[in-house]
């Protein structure tokens, strides 16, 4: 591992996203020029979904955003980077990609219509995941999600049942730790990959369809684990809760469902990343947040963020592109909201 290089990567994104919130819109532009590659590709939610280069960046995405929310700014809760390691076979990734990945909440006053939905006036916070892949000193691509549902939440537009969870609930780590600028630990990063792959590849893909204990959550959550879950479905404060108020539901809807080849995952020491755009494939064979089975086949695009402590993880955050999800069913939650 090349400590040199991945200190630079961070510095590289950090850097960007602070020039992203500067007033001058040419010093903004030149900036994201520096930064992304020209051909750079950014996957993000529907209705954004893919743009290319840094030029479609900011007219589709960045400058839409903070035109809307007056005084945007950033609040890093985790900031994880690595290179890339982990397949659905267990194999190691060799193409050993570098990623650096951020995420917490924008802050602002929402002061004008974004996407269709109606100025508030009020101080919101939305929630952001991102992942950039360093390449030759530029970021090459971006998968990223703002959480739309709980912004339309934050705003007084439901277009899902009330969550199951505790709702509007992203706080930053309990240890106030998740932000990583020093040189990382090498066998902290080795322990923590194998970890984080068995516990996806041997645990979570190991659901009979019938048994939710056949997956031996226990074995990798904490009794007392946080799952701060995206907006429709919420925070669950405890293993039971994660259980009874998310997992259940959730296999319910989709028995057959299983995570695939992700985009990347990554380590730096005790915390653990992922992306993964249809990261997760399954037929809705039931029931979910109010929408009857579709008989679908559904990819699942979503990030995922783990703090381990020992051999039990203590704290996920997690993200699910829930409009594109529901759009695979058949319904469009962008005209409900509208």
């Amino acid at each position: 591992m090349n400590d040199h290089t991945l200190q630079a990567a961070k510095k590289l994104v950090l850097d960007w996203w602070q020039h992203l919130e500067g007033s001058d819109p040419a010093h903004v532009t030149a900036a994201t020029a520096a930064a992304l590659d020209p051909h750079a590709m950014t996957y993000g939610p529907d209705p954004i979904n893919t743009l290319t280069g840094p030029e479609a960046y900011l007219a589709g995405f960045w400058s839409p955003l903070r035109a809307s929310f007056t005084g945007l700014h950033r609040a890093t809760h985790l900031f994880v980077s690595g290179y890339s390691n982990g397949r659905v076979d267990g194999a190691i990734d060799k193409d050993g990609r570098l990623w650096v990945s951020g995420t917490g909440v924008f802050r602002g006053t929402f002061s004008h219509d974004y996407l269709g939905l109606p100025a508030t006036g009020q101080a919101v916070e939305i929630r952001f995941g991102e992942f950039c892949e360093v390449r030759d000193g530029r970021i090459a691509s971006i998968y990223y999600l703002i959480d739309l549902v709980d912004l339309f939440e934050q705003a007084g537009v439901h277009v899902l049942p009330p969550s199951r969870g505790k709702p509007l609930l992203y706080p930053p780590p309990a240890a106030a730790d998740g932000v990583l600028l020093d040189p990382p630990d090498p066998t902290v990063i080795a322990y923590s990959l194998d970890h984080i792959r068995r516990f996806i590849f041997d645990g979570l893909n190991r659901y009979d369809q019938n048994e939710l204990h056949s997956m031996g959550m226990a074995d990798w959550f904490a009794p007392d684990v946080k799952w701060y879950g995206p907006g429709g479905i919420g925070a669950c404060l405890s293993f039971k809760e994660f259980e009874d108020l998310h997992q259940r539901p959730w296999l319910i809807a989709f028995p057959d469902r299983q995570v695939q080849d992700l985009t990347a995952l990554i380590a730096e020491n005790q915390y653990t990343g992922a992306p993964g755009w249809a990261g997760v494939i399954a037929t809705q064979t039931g029931p979910y947040l109010g929408c009857p089975a579709s008989d679908r086949r559904v990819e699942i695009n979503g990030l995922d963020w783990w703090k381990r402590d020992g051999e039990r993880y203590i704290e996920n955050w997690v993200f699910v592109d829930m409009i594109h999800l529901f759009r695979q069913f058949g319904v469009d939650l962008m005209a409900r909201m509208r």
